[in-house]
Parts: structure tokens; C-alpha cells; sequence
């Protein structure tokens, strides 16, 4: 299966009580998909404020997203936790709502080894018959799934990608040593470039929500071998892949969202919304 290059890791719309706001999570879509030229989504990643998110919420947004777009897009399900038969489960049940495929996150705060994470990994895997891209992000996990660890795991059948947000060096390693039709994706926005130049397809993105198709030129550009125009691309994008990080994600990028006339609501807590100097310095982002 064939993610694309751009893959936005989308918000989730809240109404004013901080419910799931249904109408504008289609009209997110559309805007995604549409305007911002997202090739997939991921629904209830860490950037659809997963952790505050119920079970029940998560698979009615599976089957809403899978609903709404209506093939015009691929719909990977975030269902990654630290709790093995609980995303064993939660996987099965997002199976059935009809996504294309799982996102799964590094288990955090228990702090396997590489060993556990690869039977983590390889337990719910081998539940589901869907695609699966795991997801290597220290940063939040504490833990990272190492190289080795990766390319054992990318030895099961329906493991076919990995998000990494590791050293570049990882990255090119892994992209070098996987099997064939294994893809890597970046995990950040900043690095996003760099890694395709040593071997990652595309990117997981939290910027593509607002300079999708600047990014997608910059991709393309770099794929087809116009590297001064996706470099060019990439220095003219940095502040904005920084700035969207200026607040602990998803705060900054839904500010900017609502901003630009996409009202995807506030934040729960324990996220809050921004303060008036971060405000300011986001709306900056937006020219």
C-alpha cells in the first residue's frame, strides 16, 4: 500500500464544550485533502490528541474519516499505546470501521527493551491484516526503537513503514537495509528533507495542515531532481515547521488552524491553549 509522500497527522475538532465537533472534522478533511493535498491522514495520532481521547471516540472518528473520504485519501488509524492487549484490541475494533491501515507509537513511560518492543510490535501486528507503520519518536517515548529492532520488524509481512523521528543517520540506515517496498518516513517537518535526501519517501506531518502544497513541491521537486528549488523550498518553510512547535503539539498548529478560518476549536487539557506572545509569534507564521 502506497501512503503517498504527504501524510497529515490531523487535529481533532472540538465544538466550544470540547466534543468531538463532527462538521468541522469534514470540512478538515475536505480542506486536507482538497486544498492542503494531503495524500493520507492519520486519525487520533499524538497531533489528534490521542492520550485525551476515549476509546469510543477514536473508533467513531475511524469509521467517520473512512466515511467521509470515501477513497480520496488513505485513512491510517493511530491505535499505539503502552499497553500491548489493550492496542491488540483496539486495533481489531479499528479493522472493522474499515481504515486502511495502523499507526503504531513506541510504547512510552514502561520503557521496554528492544526485545519487548519487538514483540509489542509484533503482537499487535500479527492481530490485524492491515498495513502498519510503526512509530520511533524518543522524544515523547523516552525509549527509541533502535535500527536492528526496525529492520526485525520489517521482516513481518504487513509492517511496511516506519515513522522515525531519529538521527538522520538511523534513518539512512534503516532505508538502506530494509526490504524491498519498506518505506521510512520522517516524523518531523524540519527534518523532512533531509531524511528523503538519504532515503525516506515522504513525511508525517503536522505542517501540512497549513503549507501542504509547498511541501508537496518541495518533495516532488527533490524526487525529480530540482534540489536548488526543494532546498530553496525548505528554507523559505523552516520558520513555520520551528514555529508550529513553539507551544507542545497540537496547541500552535490548532491556533493557526482557527486562524486561517478552519475553526478545529481549543485544546484539552492537560494541553492549554497559547499565551498572548505565542499567539503572536504564530500568527507570524501566517504572513
Amino acid at each position: 500500500m502506497d501512503f503517498g509522500r504527504l501524510i497529515t497527522a490531523m487535529v481533532t475538532p472540538f465544538d466550544n464544550k470540547n466534543e468531538i465537533d463532527w462538521e468541522q472534522t469534514a470540512r478538515l478533511m475536505d480542506y486536507l485533502i482538497d486544498n492542503q493535498k494531503s495524500d493520507s491522514l492519520v486519525i487520533c495520532g499524538t497531533t489528534g490528541e490521542s492520550p485525551t481521547l476515549s476509546d469510543k471516540e477514536k473508533l467513531e472518528m475511524f469509521a467517520f474519516a473512512v466515511k467521509h473520504a470515501a477513497g480520496r485519501c488513505k485513512i491510517i488509524a493511530g491505535t499505539g499505546s503502552n499497553n500491548t492487549a489493550h492496542s491488540i484490541q483496539l486495533s481489531k475494533d479499528a479493522e472493522a470501521t474499515g481504515v486502511d491501515a495502523l499507526l503504531l507509537v513506541a510504547p512510552y513511560y514502561n520503557k521496554p527493551n528492544q526485545e519487548g518492543l519487538y514483540r509489542h510490535f509484533e503482537a499487535i501486528a500479527t492481530s490485524t491484516k492491515l498495513p502498519v507503520m510503526i512509530y520511533n519518536v524518543p522524544s515523547r517515548s523516552v525509549i527509541s526503537i533502535s535500527k536492528e529492532t526496525t529492520l526485525r520488524l520489517a521482516q513481518i509481512p504487513n509492517i511496511i513503514a516506519t515513522k522515525e523521528c531519529a538521527p538522520l543517520e538511523q534513518v539512512a540506515g534503516i532505508a538502506a537495509e530494509a526490504p524491498e517496498g519498506f518505506k521510512v518516513y520522517s516524523g518531523d517537518d524540519a527534518s523532512a528533507l533531509p531524511a528523503i535526501s538519504v532515503g525516506a519517501y515522504g513525511v508525517v506531518s503536522v505542517a501540512g495542515h497549513i503549507v501542504g502544497p509547498a511541501m508537496k513541491e518541495m518533495i516532488e521537486s527533490f524526487v525529480a531532481g530540482n534540489v536548488e528549488n526543494a532546498a530553496k523550498l525548505h528554507q523559505k518553510l523552516l520558520p513555520v515547521f520551528k514555529g508550529l512547535f513553539e507551544c507542545p503539539s497540537p496547541v500552535a498548529v490548532k491556533y493557526a488552524l482557527n486562524e486561517l478560518g478552519q475553526s478545529v476549536g481549543s485544546v484539552r487539557l492537560p494541553l492549554i491553549p497559547p499565551n498572548d506572545d505565542e499567539a503572536d509569534r504564530i500568527r507570524a507564521l501566517l504572513g
